[in-house]
């Protein structure tokens, strides 16, 4: 019986080709953004999610709190190595590591950049290499107590920053110092991050006369990681004589990172399907504005079925699975064109901006969910012109002209 019902209405579309196709642009449209803003949303978040197991469990940041932006660009409160030697003599911290950033001048090739050079303690390599996932692609790493070297990030090579690739073996320049560079990084995918300048510690103060400040501390756990965490910042707040209601650095543990990063997607993303919703409402109501006329060109048709024994609930299901297929072919096309703009906005980011993060998922439950929820909104929309369809009176809609 619901076979009947389906075929029925399929063949009262075709009837209509044209409006149907008019009715149904506003699904699409709606369908496809928010098949897009998911798809991406849940791509990103993925990454984000990727990020932070390689980074791990076991490890946490302290930054000092009002920087202007990113570590190194400045601010009233600075964190030094003094900080440092207090957290390393914390129980349950197993390693500490740290890193300095100064704009240096760069040059090479007859060209001057200006970058952000990062100057990180050598000792403390392996830390630094798990926390901010760094390879190397060509060359190597630093070795103990090296001076005036130079590890550089992937666009420098095989990106050609400077038009031309700089290769390990190759000098450049850092405010007016030479360095040789004996490694390139592995690409990140972050367009920045593959722009890094990495130096020793030593070099940077010398370069950047930052004395004994550190931008970011990295720390790693042997034990669980909130509870080292919060006996850090107590330490760290009683050496430098200060109270929750005064306090001038952060503590960041990965969940709440994670946490910030979630809230965030959240919010935009919410705010963006909003927006497509009223898409969405327009294509909804396209959609109850054809099923109201096709009521009314259909009333002979909807007497002569009442007439040879068609109930009402007959007649509403008719309609409704009529409507639903309409969102329903809305909800495909716009399933498949979301899909190719995501898919596109993917390959763009990666090409253009050199982004990896910028990733388009398609798990089944959103395919799914999308083509049900058109198919709902489809129904939805067409139920009040179908009850109304079927409590017309069989005698009258056979008169009807």
């Amino acid at each position: 019986m619901i076979s009947d019902y389906f075929n029925l209405a399929l063949k009262n579309l075709r009837k209509r080709k044209l409006r149907s196709w008019l009715t149904i642009i506003g699904i699409i449209i709606s369908v496809a953004v928010i098949f897009v803003l998911i798809s991406l949303s849940v791509g990103l978040s993925n990454a984000i999610n990727e990020q932070f197991q390689i980074l791990g469990s076991d490890k946490f940041f302290i930054m000092p709190r009002g920087q202007l932006g990113a570590p190194g660009t400045g601010g009233a409160v600075e964190l030094t190595l003094d900080d440092v030697n207090v957290i390393k003599k914390v129980p349950g911290v197993d390693e500490v590591t740290y890193f300095v950033i100064g704009n240096g001048k760069v040059e090479f090739n007859k060209q001057t950049r200006y970058m952000m050079v990062v100057g990180l303690p050598l000792e403390s390599e392996d830390l630094f290499k798990e926390g901010f996932n760094l390879d190397i692609e060509d060359g190597r790493f630093f070795k103990q107590d090296e001076n005036r070297k130079v590890l550089l990030g992937w666009d420098y090579e095989f990106n050609n920053a400077f038009n031309k690739a700089i290769k390990p073996g190759d000098s450049i320049l850092i405010n007016d110092e030479s360095f040789e560079v004996i490694g390139v990084l592995e690409r990140i995918g972050n367009p920045q991050d593959d722009k890094n300048i990495m130096i020793s510690y030593e070099d940077a103060k010398d370069l950047f006369n930052s004395g004994e400040r550190v931008d970011e501390i990295l720390i790693q756990t042997n034990g669980n990681v909130n509870q080292v965490a919060e006996r850090v910042k107590q330490r760290l707040m009683k050496f430098r004589d200060v109270n929750e209601k005064t306090i001038d650095f952060t503590v960041s543990t990965p969940e709440e990172l994670l946490e910030s990063f979630s809230v965030i997607l959240n919010i935009i993303t919410g705010f963006l399907v909003g927006v497509a919703g009223i898409s969405l409402l327009v294509g909804s109501i396209g959609i109850a504005n054809t099923m109201f006329t096709s009521v009314l060109e259909r009333t002979r048709e909807i007497g002569t079925m009442k007439a040879v024994g068609a109930k009402n609930s007959d007649i509403l299901l008719i309609f409704v699975v009529e409507s639903g297929l309409l969102g329903l072919l809305g909800g495909i096309i716009g399933v498949t064109l979301g899909y190719g703009v995501s898919k596109s906005v993917e390959l763009i980011a990666a090409s253009q901006i050199g982004s990896g993060l910028l990733e388009a998922a398609t798990p089944l439950w959103l395919v799914a969910g999308s083509l049900a929820f058109a198919f709902l909104i489809g129904s939805l929309s067409g139920v009040i012109p179908a009850r109304n369809a079927s409590k017309l009176n069989a005698v009258d809609a056979l008169r009807y002209e």
